[in-house]
């Protein structure tokens, strides 16, 4: 018998995955599994118009989006900020009621700024569905469905069995809560974090999650490890020494990984400090699976964007 938390229903908008229902969540996956095997409807969202609107740099989630949008038909407005009226003082508000008015339908929302996107769509109209493509420090949805797509293809769909290690800048990463939102749906086995104690999140974020200070225990058997980007500045505001300190102590490298179960897949969400927070020798490896990550982005951005703007999910 489905409990609440099972039932799928239509969604709105897409801003965070903390309660996202478990059906959901399992239903775009599944979905984005069929894009990744070339199947689905390549004309689902033709005639809608899609703006990715980023008030903050990207590569790998503003290009996957786009390519999203074009691949399942639709016409692709690119919003840059640099050209944009909000050099003149216009708000993101108004900013997106206007380009709503030509008749946009879909926006893919990057802001520096917490709880941002969530404005941004109790503002927008009947009809418009906005995706969180990364928030402040708070959510980065896509991405963590992307994760963990990638560590079920690699591991099979029972998350029970998984011990997954999370190691960095938890603090200031919406990567991170994410991937936590989505292992705790998904009943992952044991949930394992490992940083600095300046880099550790107050409050609940880390409940449920096994936490330590020290890397090479922290390994031990681990199915998945999850590198997180150090973020430099962290270095001006005193949270990290050096990068030279928080590469021996943090760092993954071969010889570290050994620690982990033999098969254990390691994963990053880019843009990697090379070096710094992982070795090329990993990074490159045969049990990384970072470039995967990034195929599978453009699968489960269509998932989402089909989902939001063509109508219920579907089978392949």
């Amino acid at each position: 018998m489905n409990t609440a938390k099972d039932v799928l229903e239509p969604l709105r908008h897409l801003l965070s995955l903390e309660h996202l229902p478990r059906a959901q969540l399992i239903a775009l996956l599944d979905r984005a599994q069929c894009f990744v095997d070339g199947e689905g409807d390549r004309a689902a969202l033709a005639g809608i118009a899609i703006c990715t609107l980023f008030f903050e740099a990207s590569t790998r989630t503003r290009l996957s989006f786009q390519l999203a949008a074009q691949r399942l038909g639709a016409d692709v407005l690119n919003f840059d900020v640099s050209t944009s009226s909000t050099r003149k003082g216009e708000t993101a508000r108004d900013t997106l009621r206007t380009i709503e008015a030509m008749g946009v339908r879909g926006f893919v929302v990057r802001d520096n700024e917490d709880g941002s996107v969530a404005a941004l769509a109790a503002a927008a109209g009947p009809g418009t569905a906005l995706v969180n493509a990364g928030d402040g420090r708070s959510d980065h949805p896509t991405q963590g469905l992307l994760d963990m797509l990638t560590l079920r293809q690699a591991k099979g769909a029972d998350f029970s069995r998984l011990r997954v290690l999370i190691v960095g800048d938890v603090k200031h990463s919406r990567v991170a809560r994410s991937d936590l939102h989505a292992l705790r749906t998904l009943g992952a086995g044991e949930i394992r974090v490992c940083a600095p104690p300046s880099l550790l999140p107050v409050g609940d974020t880390l409940a449920g999650c096994t936490v330590s200070h020290d890397l090479d225990a922290a390994l031990e058997g681990v199915d998945a490890l999850m590198m997180l980007r150090l973020q430099r500045e962290r270095m001006e505001e005193g949270l990290v020494s050096s990068l030279e300190d928080y590469h021996r102590d943090y760092g993954l490298t071969a010889s570290r990984l050994r620690h982990a179960a033999p098969d254990a897949v390691v994963m990053h969400p880019g843009p990697i400090n090379r070096g710094v927070e992982i070795t090329d020798e990993v990074a490159d490896g045969p049990q990384s699976l970072v470039l995967r990550q990034v195929r599978n982005g453009v699968a489960v951005r269509m998932a989402v964007l089909e989902t939001l703007l063509g109508g219920p999910l579907r089978p392949c």
